[in-house]
């Protein structure tokens, strides 16, 4: 079987788990989809890109929860 073959069993599970109303069945039929997805060589630089939008978001978000506040000047 090749692995896109089992991706596409996994999301027919998760949409079926979520269709009967079994949220656990859908979050790990949803996770070894993402599990097999990240193993191919299309899915490898995923945990990076996640990584980088953490990143910008955590640097987005820091100034506004530690009550900092940017200062600009007209020149």
């Amino acid at each position: 079987m090749s692995v896109g073959l089992l991706i596409l069993f996994a999301i027919l599970g998760a949409f079926i788990c979520a269709k009967t109303r079994s949220a656990a069945g859908a979050v790990v039929f949803s996770l070894v989809a993402l599990v097999l997805f990240i193993g191919t060589p299309a899915g490898q630089g995923l945990p990076g890109v996640i990584g980088g939008v953490m990143s910008a978001v955590d640097q987005a978000t820091t100034p506004a929860l530690t009550g900092a506040s940017e200062t600009t000047t007209d020149g």
